[in-house]
């Protein structure tokens, strides 16, 4: 409500219509029986209204009757008995060769000495362009995830039919050393594929990483691991969520290691278990993937590093982390860390504060 103006009824009336005709806003001055005492020069010139002619007409009989809306009439009865008041209805407004309007409405009985008559000013804000706006907006978010739905759906069905290439050539060729790199190839493009389906199921920027590595070494273990009561693929990821680009990183990785640790790590059907986690600690972070398995050469210049490695530590250094490897005895583990904050001993800490 309308705080109480405090001045003699006619000059009251007198500034209200003062204040009606000279907003910016388009706003009318109804009385009890809904008829407008007064108009905004912006009001008549928004909704083609004459303005010597409206002042007197009942508003259902305003322009050609297109404010007669059933419920808006009914909210200003209520308004104007004081059982309510609009805050933000909402209607259409249809004029015979215009475009619809979608408007907004607030009306309020105004409170002031004068007690015989009754007062309404109700503002009318036109929302059209705001909602065409959202509407753009909304057709071209549609559009967008029709259009990567699309390119997501093209990426998999490549990637099907390169793998499908890799192993027929595979099959076709009398190397054993040509067979085993296609072999390889045709690994790495299938793991991409589960990476490339894991990310095209998050709508977000970001991945639960969790869920994203499970799916992804189930994916490995299916193609690669031909026995799994003698081989075995875990991990152990925390809480982690992380942006979808870093998660590509990562998934990358484990895929070159994990199939690093397939092919070396259990010679002559050795049984075993590979091991995958990620932890993360604030910024800080580190992606490890070990084995039980036969463990480092003795002589580590027998360790030529391969197309996997080099992937490796690429990955590793757009992501601003370093790798190390060691020998567990058994296995071998290979971790990937990335620190950004350094860990200081709370002693160091307490001593120098």
């Amino acid at each position: 409500m309308v705080a109480p103006i405090n001045l003699h009824p006619e000059a009251a009336l007198s500034l209200t219509l003062a204040v009606i005709s000279s907003s910016s806003t388009p706003l009318l001055l109804l009385n009890e029986e809904l008829r407008v005492v007064a108009a905004s020069a912006s009001f008549c010139r928004d909704f083609g209204i004459d303005p010597a002619s409206i002042s007197g007409q009942e508003l259902a009989k305003v322009g050609a009757g297109e404010w007669a809306a059933p419920q808006l009439m009914s909210l200003l009865e209520a308004t104007a008995s004081g059982a309510a008041e609009i805050e933000a209805y909402e209607m259409d407004l249809n004029r015979q060769g215009e475009p619809v309007c979608h408007l907004v409405i607030r009306a309020h009985k105004l409170d002031y000495s004068d007690k015989n008559q009754v007062l309404l000013v109700m503002a009318v804000a036109d929302m059209t362009q705001a909602h065409a706006d959202e509407k753009f907006k909304d057709d071209l978010v549609r559009q967008k995830d029709i259009l990567l739905r699309e390119v997501q759906h093209r990426v998999a069905n490549s990637l099907q039919i390169i793998a499908s290439v890799l192993m027929q050539s595979a099959r076709k060729v009398q190397s054993e050393e040509t067979r085993g790199h296609l072999h390889d190839a045709h690994h790495r493009v299938m793991s991409i594929a589960a990476v490339q389906k894991q990310l095209a199921a998050s709508t977000l920027g970001e991945v639960e990483l969790a869920p994203y590595l499970v799916q992804l070494c189930k994916s490995l273990s299916a193609s690669m691991v031909h026995d799994h009561k003698q081989l075995s693929i875990e991990v152990e990821v925390d809480e982690s969520v992380i942006d979808a680009d870093v998660s590509v990183s990562l998934g990358l990785i484990v895929t070159e290691l994990v199939i690093n640790a397939l092919k070396h790590a259990f010679p002559d059907h050795r049984h075993g278990t590979i091991n995958v986690a990620y932890h993360s600690q604030g910024p800080n972070w580190t992606l490890s993937v070990s084995d039980d398995g036969m463990g480092m050469p003795e002589n580590m210049e027998d360790a030529k590093p391969g197309l996997g490695t080099n992937i490796v530590e690429a990955l590793a250094k757009r992501l601003e982390a370093k790798v190390a490897i060691s020998n567990e005895r058994p296995g071998t583990a290979v971790s990937v860390a990335h620190r950004q904050i350094s860990v200081v001993d709370a002693d160091v800490v307490l001593e120098t504060a």
